[in-house]
């Protein structure tokens, strides 16, 4: 395994990081904040640390699956831990911990927040938070596989270790020009976010920092009351339409704009995505109805929350926490659930689910007819068998992790539905919960364990499982222990 090629492109990456904190650095020396100093120190630390890793590695050769697995999930711990930087030392977060827990939630795109007031925080660091989610929503790695000139196809290891969906599909033969279509595509609808949101009324520091965390799917907002701050119909239907948009397949619209606005609606992923959603508005709607006696705000308030949580935005302009308990499991299970593969969205997709029902159905066909061959199709193209493999363990263990993080969250004093909801916001970074992390309150309030179990559960959410728990797999580093034996 070579650790030197993994420092060096660490090295560059964190390089790379210090200069975007440049940004909101830039932004408190304008305004006159003192945050200022914070950033200095920190893009300072992150430079000089890339620097040493850098200078202590060697230019990128063969770049295997295990050395891209490595440099992905380094990344982000690094991110994580170089990020954190401005909160503490800054002094608005208390601990180092409340401070990765910020930076993890923002990278990961969960938007959990440990910051009970964020509309006393200095404009700088707020716009730090929603650049950590800006980057995070697409990915730092395929950010940085655009600039990556020596790797050539090795890049699609960095690739598929970061964004391992089941069918991140390659609708462009070379990685690194697909990387950069998906992050022009990005940009292009953030600018028009940004654009819509000021002729609906916003401030452009609030459109930036919503279109940034929008089209994350991320949720951090600049108001304490979240969207619900602004009070206007039209911001709210053009941040639904993003929400909406960003938690679709980017690598679709890429394929609509080649080849029409119909191959939207041909792929299967797509329409049961819109179908789960618009069943889930009206079941809401009609449950708030109801029980509440809400008319169109019912409505109102289930479109906006519906796709917000499907799409692990997190935004509120409604205190679902009060709706009425069917309400409640509908949007757990849409927490869980999540967005499109290729999406900026968390949780396990909607691709998942189809391919799990598809194989149940096949199952029980195949009970009646033994001895019939058929194969199991998304979209008239057979599912490899080992794709479904990798689904089954991939449910199997997201569960297995599920559970396990609820019953270590509720150990620290949380109620079993408290823990249930704060672990499914987090593992499918979603943000807000129920009960004490409700849309209406912060983190800030946990135990110590309860946030570190929640930050790990953010970053596994984020990476879908394999690209971390893979370290921990001992064959994982045999290659390195057999090298570092032969040179004793």
């Amino acid at each position: 395994m070579g650790t030197r090629i993994v420092a060096r492109l660490l090295g560059r990456l964190l390089g790379a990081y210090a200069l975007f904190m440049a940004v909101p650095l830039g932004y408190a020396l304008l305004n006159g904040e003192s945050a200022y100093l914070a950033f200095v120190f920190s893009s300072c630390i992150t430079a000089a640390l890339g620097a040493l890793l850098f200078y202590n590695g060697e230019e990128p050769g063969r770049i295997t699956s295990r050395e891209g697995f490595l440099i992905v999930a380094g990344t982000w711990l690094l991110a994580g831990a170089t990020g954190a930087m401005p909160y503490w030392f800054s002094g608005w977060v208390p601990t180092y911990l409340d401070a990765v827990f910020e930076t993890v939630s923002g990278l990961t795109t969960t938007g959990a927040s440990v910051i009970p007031d964020v509309e006393s925080l200095p404009r700088s660091l707020l716009l730090w938070r929603s650049m950590t989610q800006w980057l995070g929503g697409m990915g730092i790695i395929v950010l940085f596989v655009v600039f990556l000139t020596n790797v050539g196809a090795d890049a699609v290891n960095l690739f598929r270790a970061e964004s391992p969906g089941p069918t991140v599909e390659r609708v462009l033969p070379r990685i690194r020009t697909m990387a950069l279509i998906l992050w022009r595509l990005y940009v292009i609808f953030t600018i028009a976010e940004i654009a819509l949101l000021m002729l609906a009324g916003m401030s452009l520091f609030d459109a930036v920092n919503h279109a940034f965390t929008t089209m994350a799917t991320g949720g951090f907002s600049t108001m304490n009351a979240s969207v619900k701050q602004f009070d206007n119909l039209y911001i709210e239907l053009i941040i639904t339409f993003f929400m909406f948009a960003a938690g679709s397949n980017f690598a679709l619209y890429y394929l609509a704009w080649q080849k029409g606005v119909r191959r939207l609606f041909q792929d299967t992923e797509f329409k049961t995505y819109l179908g789960i959603m618009a069943a889930s508005v009206l079941s809401i709607a009609a449950l708030l109805h109801v029980h509440n006696g809400a008319g169109v705000s019912g409505l109102r308030d289930s479109l906006f929350t519906v796709t917000s949580i499907m799409t692990t935005t997190g935004y509120a302009t409604a205190d679902f926490d009060q709706w009425p308990s069917a309400a409640k499991i509908i949007l757990l299970m849409l927490m869980l659930l999540g967005g499109c593969a290729g999406s900026t969205a968390g949780g396990i997709k909607v691709v998942r689910l189809l391919i799990l029902l598809k194989d149940a159905a096949w199952s029980l066909l195949h009970a009646v007819h033994p001895k019939l061959v058929s194969a199991l199709k998304i979209d008239k193209k057979p599912v490899d068998a080992g794709v479904l493999h990798m689904v089954l363990q991939f449910f199997f263990l997201f569960l297995l992790i599920y559970f396990v993080s609820v019953l270590l969250v509720a150990a620290t004093g949380l109620t079993p539905f408290d823990a249930i909801g704060a672990v499914a916001a987090s593992l499918g970074n979603v943000g807000p919960g129920f009960g004490v992390v409700g849309p209406t309150t912060t983190y800030a309030d946990l135990a110590p364990l309860a946030k570190a179990v929640l930050t790990v559960d953010m970053l596994l959410g984020r990476l879908e499982l394999f690209t971390v728990l893979v370290l921990f797999h001992p064959e994982f580093w045999q290659p390195y222990m057999l090298r570092r034996r032969s040179t004793d």
